[in-house]
């Protein structure tokens, strides 16, 4: 197997040209990591390792020296390096009063407070919650409130916030006063739009979930992104 060095990426999709052009933020663990190893080895690439060493990632619980270096392409210096990172981060990391929400499955946007309460809305309320590298919740804004048709939802004031968040991808959101969870057409037609502005702008719609009393409904999940 060929491996993949850094020169063969396009350049938009390099950690560090990411990270110089939207902020560390919005590069996943495994990116994060090849930002800091810099290229691979011989028989490794560097993405495959840096894969494999933030599979070992667990919150309060880094993998070890020993542990790292396990890894094929892990060798004493790139061990020691992973290390001090670790070490930095510990010694300086501020903790937060709230934790971050990390949204991995569509019924998890319920946590955020500004949708919890969405499914009793009388008015048709469009919001966007913009996500980092880590799925995690940076912000969440309502962008539009009582129209009736989402053609009328931009791109631009879609992603305008995203872009400033620095985000890596977003999750559009709406509730159906009427309480059909059933996408219409307008929503239909709206998620592929801002799947192809988001391409476009490099910041991925995850998707485009709608809130009712009695369920949440995927456009994902749907097949329509």
């Amino acid at each position: 197997m060929s491996v993949k060095r850094i020169s063969d990426i396009d350049p938009l999709d390099r950690p560090r040209e990411k990270i110089k052009k939207k902020g560390a933020s919005a590069l996943t663990d495994s990116e994060l990591i090849a930002a800091i190893l810099g290229n691979g080895t011989k028989n490794n690439d560097v993405l495959t390792i840096s894969k494999k060493v933030a599979d070992l990632l667990e919150k309060d619980n880094l993998p070890s020296y020993d542990t790292l270096m396990e890894i094929k392409g892990i060798g004493v210096s790139r061990a020691s390096l992973l290390m001090a990172c670790f070490e930095l981060a510990n010694r300086y990391v501020v903790p937060t009063e709230k934790e971050r929400i990390r949204i991995t499955e569509p019924f998890h946007i319920l946590k955020i407070t500004e949708v919890a309460g969405l499914a009793y809305e009388q008015q048709e309320h469009f919001l966007v919650t913009s996500l980092n590298g880590a799925s995690e919740v940076i912000n969440t804004r309502i962008i539009t409130k009582g129209l009736l048709n989402h053609s009328l939802v931009h791109p631009r004031e879609v992603f305008a916030d995203a872009i400033t968040d620095r985000a890596a991808a977003i999750i559009c959101i709406h509730n159906h006063p009427s309480g059909n969870p059933e996408p219409s057409a307008e929503d239909i037609t709206v998620t592929r739009q801002l799947t192809e502005a988001g391409t476009i702008l490099g910041i991925s719609l995850i998707d485009h979930l709608i809130i009712t009393k009695k369920a949440v409904t995927s456009l994902r999940s749907l097949g329509y992104l």
